[in-house]
C-alpha cells in the first residue's frame, strides 16, 4: 500500500469517525433530555432520585447489545460516566 493510499484512508476513516461524533453528540444530549425529565417526576412517583438497581440494568442491556469490538468491561466504563455525568447536570 502506497503511502497516499494510507493516508486517504485514514482521512476518509476520520471523516466518518467525525460524523459518528455528531450524532454521538446529538444522542447524549437526548439521552440526557430524558434523564433530566425523569428525575422531574421521581418524587411525584414515590420515588428516590437514585437507583442502583435501574444502573445495573443499564449495564446488563448495553452488555447484551455489544457485539464488540469493545470489551464489555470498556462499556460499562463508558456508561458509568454516562450516568454519572446525567446524574450532574442541572435541570434546566
Amino acid at each position: 500500500m502506497s503511502d497516499d493510499n494510507a493516508l486517504e484512508q485514514i482521512q476518509r476513516h476520520r471523516e466518518q469517525i467525525d460524523a459518528i461524533d455528531k450524532e454521538l453528540v446529538a444522542l447524549l444530549n437526548k439521552r440526557v433530555g430524558h434523564s433530566l425529565v425523569i428525575r422531574g417526576l421521581k418524587p411525584d412517583a414515590g420515588m428516590g432520585l437514585y437507583d442502583a438497581r435501574r444502573e445495573e440494568e443499564i449495564f446488563d442491556k448495553v452488555a447484551a447489545l455489544n457485539d464488540g469490538p469493545l470489551f464489555n468491561d470498556y462499556l460499562r466504563e463508558i456508561y458509568a460516566t454516562i450516568l454519572k455525568v446525567s446524574k450532574e447536570t442541572p435541570s434546566v
